[in-house]
Formats: C-alpha cells, structure tokens, sequence
C-alpha cells in the first residue's frame, strides 16, 4: 500500500487512489486545467466566471468556494 489509510467503501477509495497515481480526468474546458476531484472542477470554473454563490450577511463580502466563505465568516 501507498499510504495507511483505509475507507469503509471502494467507490471513496478509488477517489483517494487517485491521489497517489496522479489521475486527473476532470478538465476545465476553458483553461485545460485538470483536477482529480469535480467538486475541485466546478470550484476552479468559477474562477472563469462572476459567479460567487457564497455571501457574507454581516459584510456583504462574496465568495466562490465555501470554504473561503466559512474562514472568513470567523473574523466577524
């Protein structure tokens, strides 16, 4: 084994495989940018875009990934 880690199912195994082998059959047809994950696809296409899904209540402040949105909410 490449790395220790064990998964409940194959199908999340597969996904973390492709870490190791380097797999990344999720290309961005604006850039040709490939990712090994679609949710890191779909993220990584809005950057092509004005679009920011995720809004700050308290500032107004726009996002495109939720995860930027989450660590920014902290400072509020």
């Amino acid at each position: 084994p490449v790395c220790s880690k064990s998964f409940r199912n194959s199908s999340i195994l597969c996904k973390h495989c492709s870490i190791h082998t380097g797999e990344k059959p999720f290309t961005c047809t604006d850039c040709g940018k490939s990712f090994n994950r679609r949710s890191t696809l779909i993220q990584h296409c809005r950057t092509h875009t004005e679009k920011k899904p995720f809004t700050c209540t308290d500032c107004g402040k726009t996002f495109t990934s939720k995860s930027n949105f989450t660590l920014h909410c902290h400072i509020h």
